[in-house]
C-alpha cells in the first residue's frame, strides 16, 4: 500500500520534467511540454522512498514512461541520476531522481515481475483518515508468486533513444522510455499495463536473468 499525502509540490512534478526531460535522448519533441496521462506506484518495504512512475504525453501522441524516485536525502553517487529537488508540503525537501539508477526502485520492479505483482493500491492520508484512491494505471508482471527476489544493492544503467537497459548482477531489466510502436519480447518476462484511454495492455518492462 503507497501512501501518499495530500500536499503542495513546489514546484510540481511536471514543472521539474519540464526542465528534465528536453536533456534526455528519447524526449524527441523539443519546444513540447510533457501531459500527464498516467501513473502507477510500487512500494518500498523500507517505507523510506517513493516510487512512481509517470506516463506522459510528450508531443504528437507519443506516450513516455518516467520512473521516479523520491527521497529525503541525496543517494550517494547518484549526481547524473538527478531529475531536481522539490519542497513538499507535509515531507519537507525531496530529492528526485530517474528511478532507472536508484537500486530500491531496480528491486521493486523486478519483484513485480519476476512474481506476477502489480502496482501499489493508494491510500490519501486525510484529517478524516486515510481515503482509498483507484490508481489511474493498472500494471501486472507475468511471473509467478512464490519467486525469490534479492534485494538490489547496486545498478548499472544505460539509455539510448527508446530505452534504458538496466544490470544489477544476473538480473537484467528493461525499461520502455518510448511506449509507442511494437515489441519483441522473446523468452523475457514482461510488466504490460493500461492506463486512460488505452485498454490494452502495453508492454512496460522486460526482465530476464543470466
Amino acid at each position: 500500500m503507497a501512501l501518499i499525502h495530500n500536499a503542495q509540490l513546489a514546484p510540481s512534478k511536471l514543472e521539474l520534467l519540464g526542465t528534465w526531460l528536453p536533456s534526455q535522448p528519447w524526449w524527441a519533441r523539443p519546444g513540447a511540454s510533457a501531459e500527464s496521462v498516467g501513473a502507477y506506484r510500487f512500494d518500498d518495504p523500507a517505507g523510506e522512498v517513493g516510487i512512481e512512475t509517470l506516463l506522459v504525453n510528450g508531443g504528437d501522441g507519443q506516450i513516455l514512461q518516467v520512473p521516479l524516485t523520491y527521497r529525503g536525502a541525496p543517494l550517494e553517487s547518484a549526481e547524473n541520476a538527478l531529475v531536481g529537488t522539490l519542497e513538499h508540503s507535509v515531507l519537507g525537501p525531496r530529492w528526485v531522481y530517474d528511478a532507472c539508477f536508484d537500486p530500491v526502485y531496480v528491486t521493486a520492479l523486478a519483484t513485480v515481475i519476476f512474481t506476477g505483482g502489480t502496482q501499489a493500491e493508494l491510500e490519501i492520508a486525510s484529517e478524516t483518515g486515510l481515503l482509498r484512491r483507484e490508481p489511474t494505471t493498472r500494471v501486472a508482471g507475468s511471473g509467478a508468486p512464490g519467486v525469490s527476489v534479492a534485494p538490489i544493492n547496486s545498478v548499472t544503467s544505460t539509455t539510448d533513444q527508446r530505452s534504458t537497459t538496466i544490470r544489477a548482477g544476473d538480473v537484467e531489466l528493461v525499461m520502455r522510455r518510448v511506449l509507442n510502436g511494437e515489441l519483441v519480447t522473446g523468452d523475457a518476462l514482461t510488466l504490460t499495463g493500461v492506463w486512460p484511454g488505452n485498454d490494452e495492455p502495453v508492454v512496460l518492462a522486460l526482465a530476464r536473468t543470466s
